[in-house]
């Protein structure tokens, strides 16, 4: 992080002297200036279309990473062989469309607040990051382009509305994934301007805060003050280079920094611990689950765009990747480690969401990057298979308690209604009141059509 304060004549030779071009500070980083340890912040204001009501909705995107196993969840085959139905029996749910694994008794209460997608599929690699990429941008990566998040993409579209971001990953960016890919959590085309900001913290822990909104006081005032100068400089910059289009990026992402660094309105959106201890503890005081009850503050608080991934790696911790050899979890391993967890975490979000009025204009989109192989291995557990897998959504308009698409008698691949990436991108992106004709500046300065995703919506969620 950087910390230097540019108090004297040499520090404004740095920052913006003879022989420093404005280009030159952009690439040290307005943020980093000013001391935050995040992603440059989203400034640029609505520019694309979208249709009445849009500036009321957002989006909760619970990345599953790992590949949860749709045969042991959500897809379950209890009349196949033991190799494939596995070792766990369905329940009946609160919908008559549907049964559940026993090992999401919570989910099963309310499964008539989410709707089933039962036919996804990707013809990519079967590494976790080709699926990370696909299904949070919609397209694989292709010819050194990098396509950017649908968080990003919204962003961008729709501005932000408070002094806070408008897309935000908890806890952290998704690490390493094994197969060197990048995992699709960034602006790609977009650039840089249009990256999440990534909470980089543990929101369980006794001590979590977020450094860099802390009170002016607790600042210190000298520091502040001399963060006030820093950004001086930069206006008399903006001055000098008013007609650059990067002055006018650099402006604003400036001054969003700042807002947000002294916001009062994002330090209390960030205060996990006004929240009440029995509410606290009704989503689970593990990581995830005071990453999905920060999720529910944010949106609360205005931030468009909130993406939670479950886990961070596939490598140092266990997580859906179900292989059953170490260091990875069997599938039996799921009941003790992985579903309590999550199952109590969403059940609670999904039920705060509605009593306070907020899931009818938030989805909650459950995507991951695979499901696992229809016969279960030699080790107990199963492997990475993109050819099915099962995603959900609840709320942000969509009807809950239905099933769309069938998978076939083993799960294997989809036999109604396949879906790819694209066409759960473009789901996100109905729900959140994005037209069809709204357009990014596509690589090479080609606009890129969010039809040019190639995809339709799942309308029949919403009908």
């Amino acid at each position: 992080m950087f910390d230097f304060l540019a108090d004297s004549p040499r520090d404004r030779a740095v920052l913006c002297g003879p022989g420093h071009s404005r280009r030159e500070f952009l690439q040290v980083g307005a943020l980093s200036a000013l001391g935050l340890s995040l992603p440059q912040m989203l400034a640029a204001e609505s520019s694309g279309l979208a249709r009445p009501g849009s500036d009321r909705k957002s989006c909760i995107m619970i990345f599953n990473l790992g590949g949860p196993s749709h045969l042991d969840l959500w897809d379950m085959k209890p009349d196949a062989p033991s190799e494939i139905r596995g070792p766990f029996s369905p329940i009946r749910t609160k919908s008559d469309a549907f049964e559940l694994s026993e090992l999401l008794p919570r989910h099963a209460r309310l499964a008539d607040k989410f709707s089933l997608v039962r036919s996804c599929h990707h013809d990519g690699a079967a590494v976790h990051d080709a699926g990370w990429q696909m299904l949070q941008t919609g397209r694989r990566f292709t010819g050194g382009i990098q396509s950017p998040h649908a968080g990003s993409v919204a962003s961008y579209l729709l501005g932000r509305r408070t002094d806070l971001p408008p897309f935000v990953v908890l806890p952290q960016l998704m690490g390493r994934g094994g197969g060197n890919l990048p995992n699709g959590q960034a602006g790609g085309f977009l650039g840089k301007a249009h990256d999440p900001f990534a909470l980089m913290a543990d929101p369980s822990q006794p001590d979590f805060r977020v450094p860099d909104l802390l009170p002016p006081d607790q600042i210190g005032a000298a520091r502040l003050d001399r963060r006030r100068r820093l950004r001086d400089i930069v206006e008399g910059s903006v001055r000098e280079f008013e007609a650059s289009e990067d002055a006018r990026l650099m402006d604003e992402n400036f001054h969003a920094a700042f807002r947000m660094m002294t916001s009062e309105q994002a330090r209390q959106a960030f205060a996990l611990a006004d929240e009440p201890t029995a509410v606290r503890e009704r989503y689970g005081m593990n990581r995830f689950g005071q990453c999905c009850l920060l999720a529910r503050r944010l949106v609360e608080s205005g931030v468009r765009f909130v993406t939670i991934n479950t886990f961070l790696t596939v490598f140092d911790e266990i997580t859906w990747d179900i292989h059953g050899s170490k260091p990875f979890t069997s599938i039996e391993g799921m009941k003790d480690i992985v579903c309590p967890m999550y199952d109590q975490a969403y059940s609670a979000l999904i039920e705060d969401l509605d009593q306070r009025g907020l899931l009818d204009d938030t989805l909650v989109a459950c995507l991951s990057e695979f499901g696992r192989t229809p016969k279960v291995n030699p080790a107990g557990g199963r492997d990475h298979w993109p050819q099915c897998f099962t995603t959900y959504f609840a709320g942000g308009g969509v009807r809950g308690g239905r099933v769309i698409g069938q998978s076939d008698p083993v799960g294997g691949f989809p036999a109604e209604r396949p879906v790819g990436p694209g066409d759960l991108v473009a789901t996100v992106f109905h729900s959140l009141g994005l037209d069809d004709k709204a357009h990014l500046p596509g690589p090479g300065g080609r606009p890129f059509f969010l039809t040019d995703l190639g995809t339709e919506p799942i309308r029949e969620l919403f009908t």
